[in-house]
């Protein structure tokens, strides 16, 4: 498993479609671009994972926002102000730009701004896949050593770096209603 030092690499990764993993606040995550259909299905494959389900997209600053989701209130808007950057996800209406695989069943996007360094320097250009390094139904992964047993082949690089010391990944919660799903 190749280990990535420098985030332009990663970038560049990610432009040419590739799967990478990553450190977040809790877990290692996987990351794609999110526009990218055959990326994102190389994604779901490498996981195990139902493309009924929907993913997360992480971003970086809240222009990348406006592009992804459809218009919510004000004070729905403050809730998630309140919460970003940090281990907080939103389920919110998707717009028209979100590609369907993303989606999974559901009409709504998945969407963190994180306080992590390098998450949010991976998302800083562009939004990116954000999903625990993990097979489906597995745990998820702390270290590279854990990724390496889990993913033998399939990813790319591992952007170098420490997790961020939180022991439970994001909290989930539904923009329109305020409701914590996880």
């Amino acid at each position: 498993m190749k280990i990535i030092k420098h985030i332009e690499d990663a970038w560049q990764l990610l432009q040419q479609g590739k799967v990478i993993a990553y450190p977040t606040e809790a877990v290692y995550g996987l990351g794609c671009d999110p526009f990218n259909e055959a990326a994102v299905e190389a994604l779901l494959s490498l996981k195990n994972r139902s493309t009924h389900k929907g993913l997360i997209v992480l971003i970086a600053h809240w222009q990348q926002l406006t592009q992804l989701i459809a218009p919510i209130s004000e004070s729905q808007f403050a809730a998630v102000k309140a919460s970003w950057p940090g281990p907080v996800t939103w389920i919110f209406p998707k717009s028209n730009a979100i590609p369907a695989i993303l989606c999974g069943d559901h009409n709504t996007i998945a969407i963190r701004m994180s306080a992590h360094p390098i998450a949010r320097q991976l998302s800083l250009h562009d939004p990116v896949v954000s999903t625990s390094a993990n097979l489906s139904g597995h745990p998820p992964a702390r270290n590279v050593s854990e990724l390496a047993l889990q993913f033998p082949v399939g990813i790319e690089g591992v952007l170098s770096g420490a997790l961020g010391g939180a022991s439970q990944p994001s909290a989930i919660y539904e923009v329109l209603t305020g409701k914590r799903l996880r």
